[in-house]
């Protein structure tokens, strides 16, 4: 048992996928392990990787006089980018750390080392998300192209930040973050002082929420010699958590100044957009009130509405553009 709940090895189901997910019960035997890989069948990771990109695009058209039609392919573009960077991300992740999967509870059941499929098999399948994804990236502007190829490099180093470093969610919110600096530049043509101050505030945002998720397995982690945020501060959490907080929403009302004022941005304009980060913080205020960080079904819990957040801002962003 685990949680309370039967471990799935046995049903080739991962631990803590969502109840009745269509990867499970709907998608055909044979793609099941390669989109267990993918985390297909836990889709948190997509939604948090794409928040950004949709606050960079939004963010931007309220920079430059509103919205394009361009901005629908980029939004799709974006979208799909993301389930397979993702994807390719999470493979690559559990391609690196299936020695320490198959020790760790909750990640036993991952399709590496619950043998569903080797690591050559999802090595090859890492690579076909990339080159997926690197058509799609083709169709941006030049310098989105190149700060696409850029990406790589946090995505690459992220699976190994634990094992040297007792801050690897640094490393997951520099990856998870470049949307932002991707699509303002895809929209805009460049890249720009809002879009780096976006990036920033993510990078703390991904702190806050990856410090709750990591408190799922500090246990674990200290049996097996891998560090984290969560092991780090401890019991003192929740007073880093309301720092990030207050970093990441300060970032982001200045990223909102930032793109609007040089611009004669109206009043109305500028208000709804600002709404955007207090909101968000609102938001990120309810998730730590509501922590228990010795209580890993709530964290996990608390992790999975993470995107909200983000997709509040990113919600008021694009009001605030169409206005």
């Amino acid at each position: 048992m685990i949680g309370g709940r039967k471990t799935p090895e046995a049903d080739g189901i991962v631990y803590d996928a969502y109840d009745g997910n269509w990867v499970d019960h709907r998608a055909p035997a044979r793609l099941r392990p390669l989109l267990r890989l993918s985390r297909a069948d836990r889709p948190i990771g997509t939604w948090l990787l794409l928040m950004p990109c949709f606050w960079g695009i939004a963010l931007a058209a309220n920079a430059t006089g509103g919205f394009v039609w361009w901005d629908l392919w980029l939004v799709i573009g974006c979208t799909i980018g993301s389930f397979l960077m993702r994807g390719a991300g999470c493979t690559w992740n559990d391609i690196t750390d299936r020695k320490f999967d198959a020790a760790v509870a909750r990640t036993r059941s991952r399709p590496i080392p619950s043998g569903q499929i080797s690591a050559k098999g999802a090595l090859v399948w890492a690579v076909v998300q990339c080159l997926i994804s690197l058509l799609i990236l083709l169709t941006f502007n030049a310098a989105a192209i190149w700060l696409g190829v850029l990406s790589l490099a946090p995505v690459a180093v992220y699976p190994f930040a634990k094992r040297f470093t007792w801050w690897p969610q640094v490393f997951l919110g520099l990856a998870f973050n470049w949307g932002a600096l991707l699509a303002w530049t895809a929209h805009t043509g460049s890249l720009g002082l809002p879009a780096v101050l976006l990036y920033v505030g993510g990078i703390s945002w991904t702190l806050f929420y990856d410090t709750i998720y990591a408190h799922q397995d500090k246990e674990d982690d200290v049996l097996i010699g891998v560090k984290s945020t969560a092991r780090l501060f401890a019991e003192k959490t929740p007073q880093y958590l309301l720092g990030f907080l207050v970093i990441a929403t300060t970032l982001m009302v200045l990223a909102v100044l930032a793109a609007l004022l040089p611009n004669g941005a109206s009043g109305r304009q500028l208000l709804l957009c600002l709404c955007g980060p207090l909101v968000f913080a609102a938001h990120m205020g309810w998730q730590l009130w509501q922590l228990d960080i010795d209580n890993p079904d709530l964290c996990l819990k608390l992790f999975r509405r993470a995107q909200k957040a983000g997709l509040f801002a990113a919600l008021f962003f694009a009001v605030g553009a169409i206005v």
